[in-house]
């Protein structure tokens, strides 16, 4: 005998298992993503009118500053990209909506909005480490930029999307 599911039990169940499949292949495909991210870094650092762009994406590498006398590539590596920072929301939304269907609509929306702040922290914090080593040189730059600056940025942008997060899915 099978057991019969309600529309929106089956709805439902999909949404787990898709937010659960986008983990993992996350996951599996973060060079993909770490390319795109590299991508929109070159996009950002050009629009904001950083001189001297050029993205190699095979190497996920942004350079900037190329034909100044502080040229410098940043290359995302795999603790550098906001995927670390999707994943976990993509699996804690999936077992919100599994625990609690009737909240799916906003741990969809609570993972929309948390999902584009991390990206959008991240890119930040790229641009405060082009900004720092075009304002302080390579060396003193990238320090500050990466180690601390760069840090505060992600640690304080990653901590207000999860309570971004948090509020959007389980408001009433």
């Amino acid at each position: 005998m099978a057991l019969a599911l309600s529309r929106p039990e089956r709805l439902n169940r999909v949404v787990v298992v898709a937010l659960a499949l986008a983990a993992i292949g996350l996951v599996l495909a973060h060079r993909a993503y770490r390319t795109a991210e590299v991508v929109l870094s070159g996009l950002v650092l050009r629009a904001l009118g950083t001189d001297g762009v050029e993205v190699v994406a095979s190497r996920q590498t942004v350079y900037f500053g190329l034909g100044s006398d502080a040229p410098l590539g940043l290359r995302m590596t795999p603790e550098c990209t906001s995927v670390f920072l999707v994943v976990p929301l993509l699996v804690v939304g999936a077992v919100m909506t599994a625990l609690r269907p009737r909240i799916a609509r906003r741990v969809l929306l609570a993972l929309a909005v948390a999902g584009a702040a991390v990206v959008l922290v991240n890119q930040a914090r790229v641009v405060v480490l082009v900004r720092l080593v075009g304002w302080l040189g390579v060396d003193t730059g990238y320090h500050w930029g990466h180690t601390l600056l760069g840090s505060l940025v992600s640690v304080f942008g990653g901590a207000a999307a999860l309570v971004a997060f948090v509020w959007l899915a389980t408001r009433s």
